[in-house]
């Protein structure tokens, strides 16, 4: 859910904008002579998205291993692990 407001609007009233933005998730999206030129989110939103974006770059690369037949048994890859465990104790 987005909200359109100017950037001049938003300057105006910045600290009433932020605070409704943090309350609903919602992000503004900023005009500049009737064009969209920026977005403002509250941090959490942010910061889920960028979450989101990280997941989606690692299922992206795990499928393309696939396809390349890049994989390895689960239970070889668990040994391997144990064993460099083992020898650091």
């Amino acid at each position: 859910m987005s909200k359109v407001t100017s950037l001049s609007h938003f300057k105006a009233d910045a600290s009433q904008l932020i605070a409704s933005m943090r309350k609903s998730g919602e992000t503004v999206v900023l005009t500049q002579n009737g064009a969209a030129t920026a977005i403002v989110q509250d941090i959490e939103t942010y910061q889920k998205t960028q979450h989101a974006l990280v997941m989606l770059k690692l299922l992206a690369q795990g499928e393309a291993d696939i396809r390349n037949g890049k994989t390895a048994d689960q239970a070889a890859v668990f040994n391997r692990l144990e064993k460099k465990l083992r020898a650091h104790d």
